[in-house]
């Protein structure tokens, strides 16, 4: 028996060896091929597999190997890879489908996989609306694709090179100045990356905790977790330096720290990138998810661009950007999404893009921030309630008092008002309802984060 509850909105993800082990990964991968010939219409597929340093990686990958061979697939392995680099491979080479074995900036004892298949319109990740509950059905079942002939494993070298020169094609950075860069990618992925990416640039790199470790001794990988990212933000100021670089585990995600050791908000991130994009490629269509609108929607508007709202959720933004045609997407967890990359992430192309930024513009970090802020963030406020059933009558009343804003049901409840917006809406996995606020200046913004989480617990 597979525990179900590994089967998430987003990948499969488990502790090892209790939810998630050798035995399990096998049926799983099998489940995965079944899928993926019945999606491409096709059997003998070309398979992308890669992993992450943690310490059960390489056996669970062993055995996803060893199940795709015993399907007959061509195996083509890339090894120790980031997520986003792990995109690039299925993409650029243009392979039928892969797997990651990876838990992402989960702790330590986790582990999972991350699938995704390649369309004529783009990477399609395997996710709660794109075929997990059917991967849940196959492993429930144990009825299986049949082999379609002797499978194999082909290396792969290169891949990050090659994906770290694809950036710079699609960004088309100036010359870039010797700024100096502090970057903590905690024991994790993010480090392959910023080397290959830093040893093009005249760029002074200062490390922090760059040894692959699966056991992340300095901390967890997760940058959204700010407490994360203290030692960083201290690194930054003592050293002076330009800016500071924080990926997440898998290095799908990233956050940035100005001169000053402040963390900048993805959304304001997403902006620059908009601004910046725009004005090497005009009239792009460009994309930013429902929880803070304001700071993109400034730099989209003012460059010409055409701005999209979309759902939260990286294989739902990705969804987004096929049936768009978006250029670029940025979400307020720190993803950032490109059309190159088939539509899933890519940090080398976002750090790249902030790069160019401070290198043609005679101004700090903080300035440049300040100059592209649409509004000030509540960051986001959790209430756990008993039942998802109690979730959706809160969003209803929500839905009734505010009736007199502009009211948007694309992703929960979204409000907007003239000076001031909230978007409410229930977890994918849990009874639990997400609270961000934004609004023209701070202490409106702090008002109405206390207004409305008084009224969700009710006091």
């Amino acid at each position: 028996m597979i525990d179900p509850k590994i089967f998430k909105a987003y990948d499969i993800r488990g502790i090892y060896p209790t939810e998630i082990n050798e035995a399990a990964i096998y049926i799983i991968a099998k489940a995965f091929y079944t899928l993926f010939c019945r999606r491409l219409k096709k059997n003998n597929l070309t398979v992308v597999v890669g992993g992450d340093m943690r310490l059960s990686t390489p056996s669970l990958s062993e055995q996803v190997k060893k199940a795709l061979v015993d399907c007959g697939v061509e195996i083509i392995d890339i090894g120790l890879v980031s997520t986003p680099t792990f995109y690039f491979a299925i993409r650029h080479y243009n392979y039928d489908c892969g797997i990651q074995i990876s838990a992402s900036h989960n702790p330590k004892e986790y582990n999972g996989i991350k699938a995704v298949m390649n369309t004529p319109e783009g990477l399609v990740k395997i996710g709660k609306n794109t075929g997990m509950d059917e991967i849940k059905e196959i492993v429930a079942s144990g009825v299986f694709g049949l082999p379609s002939g002797k499978g194999k494993i082909t290396q792969k070298a290169g891949v990050l090179e090659d994906d770290v020169t694809n950036a710079f094609e699609i960004i088309k950075p100036g010359k870039i100045k010797p700024l100096t860069i502090v970057a903590d990618p905690a024991n994790a992925m993010g480090s392959t990356f910023l080397n290959a990416l830093f040893a093009r640039l005249p760029c002074k790199l200062i490390r922090m905790n760059f040894e692959l470790d699966g056991t992340f001794p300095s901390h967890q990988a997760d940058p959204l977790q700010f407490d994360t990212l203290k030692d960083l933000q201290k690194r930054v100021i003592e050293k002076k330096a330009d800016l500071g670089i924080a990926p997440d585990g898998d290095g799908d995600r990233i956050f940035f720290i100005d001169e000053k050791g402040e963390i900048i908000p993805a959304s304001i991130t997403t902006a620059i990138i908009i601004r910046e994009l725009l004005k090497k490629y005009p009239g792009i269509k460009v994309g930013f998810d429902t929880r803070y609108i304001w700071s993109p929607l400034k730099a989209a508007k003012e460059n010409d661009g055409i701005p999209v709202i979309t759902k939260i959720g990286h294989a739902l933004i990705t969804e987004t950007m096929h049936k768009e045609n978006l250029f670029y997407a940025g979400e307020s967890s720190g993803h950032n999404y490109w059309k190159f990359a088939g539509g899933a992430e890519s940090s080398i192309a976002a750090i790249l893009t902030i790069l160019d930024t401070l290198s043609t513009e005679n101004r700090t970090m903080s300035q440049i921030v300040e100059d592209t802020r649409g509004s000030y963030e509540s960051g986001e406020v959790n209430f756990k309630l008993n039942t998802v059933e109690e979730t959706t009558k809160k969003i209803e009343l929500f839905k009734e008092k505010f009736k007199d804003g502009k009211i948007s049901l694309l992703d929960g409840l979204s409000v907007d008002y003239d000076d001031w917006r909230f978007n409410l809406r229930a977890s994918n996995t849990e009874p639990l309802l997400r609270l961000n606020v934004e609004s023209k200046n701070i202490e409106l913004t702090e008002k109405k984060k206390i207004e409305l989480s008084n009224m969700l617990a009710n006091k």
